[in-house]
């Protein structure tokens, strides 16, 4: 974004604050990170000024789209101090003095809250330490503005929960269409991107949470590889799939954050690998050309069942092929060869997992079983409109030296990951595509109803691969993403090919809000 236009941007959004025209719209002007940086280098801008901007921003439109479950009360002493670092010569990174909000599973050793949505932790102990991830974001420069709503306990604590409520935040709204669900449980994340609340925010994954809500919110979403990300300090689902990952209005701007983010850490074994100790530097890999020459397979079985769907996406595939992919039809076994094993997985790694995690955190909360109990005791708010299915299943089962467990396990990893590798080697393709969604459901407060939906997530979830949403365009206005899809630690080829397709479709529009 020109200086000129940012600076409109924000003497328009005052104007607006104390005018009758409430349409936000007119200064919903989507900025990146190289416009902030090119601002603030300039003198015309500063993080304090930028911090305010989106936490009058938030005052103004969060109470129709509760994205924002907590706002950082240290966030314009933070770029205060990266402001004077900035007058001293001192730049830690492209995020240097950026705002970032992260979703309430991550953990901050501040005077914030980290409760996954849940009232349960509002009491618990502020953690001892940052999460690694919050810890390279301060180090980068970033400002943590604040954390996000999302699907309480992201979404596993019952069959019948609707995607994007907590206890602590409400129900997450949708900013193209406030009656169509936000999806979760990374929703508030996905929010706040789209409606430019802030210009980064961190999402989770565990299998959809992270490209669901990214491109039901018209932004870029990207799951990286298993290992790449530390899960240290963030309220864990499953250790076997759980990573976080960037979010943001471009590829560019994800590619950025995802440098940040990108560390081995001596406390989290997975990371012990070659791309994490010696990452590389995402945006060298954003070329405008980046699809030519490409192979790309495209998923079939998710066409035939929507019609609008189909029309927008043959559209997509056009613009693959015109920019010199070579596309061949092909047909994937889904997540229902092997959707009763990532289940048995999850209940499993759940109750072992957060078990740790709240004993480790200490309080009043230190296992599944206070949870449940909990809920029980507070049903009225907890409980109103749907249960704790999931936490009973999770509570009934043992170790993970179980039998059971390790029979799933390898089935899950087993058939998701050689569905993916075969499909790549058999027929030497460089990555696959796919819808990301179809229309989103009506919220209801009793719960999803998904019947018929298209979703893209479960392959590379399981099997712990990559993958990247990038905005595709729109159905009723209703936005729809389309998904590339790799191998292990292909993320530099993914963010290629999906900055070479961001580049041509331009796809992406920002929501018309009006102030309540």
């Amino acid at each position: 974004m020109r200086l000129p236009l940012l600076l409109s941007m924000l003497l328009t959004f005052s104007a607006c604050q104390s005018g009758n025209d409430t349409e936000t719209n007119n200064y919903l002007e989507e900025v990146d990170i190289a416009g902030l940086q090119a601002a603030m280098s300039s003198g015309e801008l500063t993080a304090v000024a930028l911090v305010t901007h989106y936490q009058q921003r938030i005052a103004a439109l969060d109470p129709q789209l509760h994205a924002i479950i907590e706002l950082n009360p240290e966030a314009l002493d933070i770029a205060q101090a990266r402001d004077a670092e900035r007058a001293a010569g001192q730049i830690r990174s492209p995020l240097h003095g950026i705002p970032v909000l992260l979703k309430d599973n991550i953990d901050t050793a501040d005077q914030m809250h980290t409760t996954a949505g849940s009232i349960a932790l509002l009491d618990a102990p502020t953690p001892a330490r940052d999460a690694f991830l919050v810890q390279r974001l301060r180090d980068a420069g970033a400002v943590i503005l604040g954390k996000t709503n999302m699907s309480e306990w992201a979404n596993f604590r019952s069959t019948e929960a609707s995607s994007g409520w907590s206890a602590r935040g409400g129900q997450t709204r949708n900013p193209y269409d406030l009656e169509r669900s936000p999806c979760g449980s990374s929703s508030g994340s996905a929010v706040a991107v789209a409606a430019n609340l802030a210009v980064l925010a961190i999402g989770t994954e565990t299998d959809g949470s992270i490209l669901c809500p990214a491109a039901h919110n018209s932004v870029v979403g990207m799951k990286p590889s298993l290992g790449l990300i530390s899960r240290v300090g963030i309220i864990p689902i499953a250790h076997s799939q759980d990573t976080a990952g960037p979010m943001a209005r471009s590829v560019r701007d994800a590619a950025l954050l995802l440098n940040a983010l990108v560390a081995a850490d001596p406390e989290d074994d997975i990371t012990t690998n070659p791309h994490a100790r010696n990452p590389v530097d995402y945006t060298l890999a954003l070329q405008a050309d980046g699809l030519r020459g490409k192979r790309i397979g495209v998923m079939r079985q998710d066409f035939g069942k929507d019609a609008a769907l189909d029309a927008l996406m043959e559209q997509q595939l056009t613009i693959l092929r015109n920019a010199g992919a070579e596309l061949m039809d092909m047909g994937i076994r889904s997540r229902n060869s092997f959707n009763a094993a990532e289940t048995e997985v999850l209940l499993f790694e759940f109750k072992n997992d957060l078990n740790n995690y709240l004993y480790e955190r200490g309080g009043p909360m230190q296992d599944l079983a206070d949870l449940i109990r909990f809920n029980e005791e507070n049903a009225a708010i907890e409980l109103a409109d749907f249960g704790q299915e999931l936490f009973l299943l999770a509570q009934e089962k043992g170790n993970l030296g179980d039998g059971e467990y390790l029979s799933a396990l390898g089935m899950s990893k087993a058939l998701s990951q050689t569905n993916i590798n075969s499909a790549l080697q058999q027929m030497e393709l460089d990555a696959l595509v796919a819808p990301t969604n179809s229309v989103g459901w009506l919220v209801n407060p009793a719960g999803d109803n998904t019947e018929g939906y298209i979703s893209n997530s479960s392959l590379a979830a399981v099997a712990g691969y990559p993958s990247i949403t990038v905005p595709a365009g729109y159905i009723n206005g209703f936005p729809i993403g389309i998904s590339f899809i790799g191998g292990e630690f292909s993320e530099p080829l993914l963010l290629g090919m999906a900055y070479a397709y961001e580049q041509l479709s331009q796809a992406r529009k920002p929501p018309i809000l009006q102030q309540p």
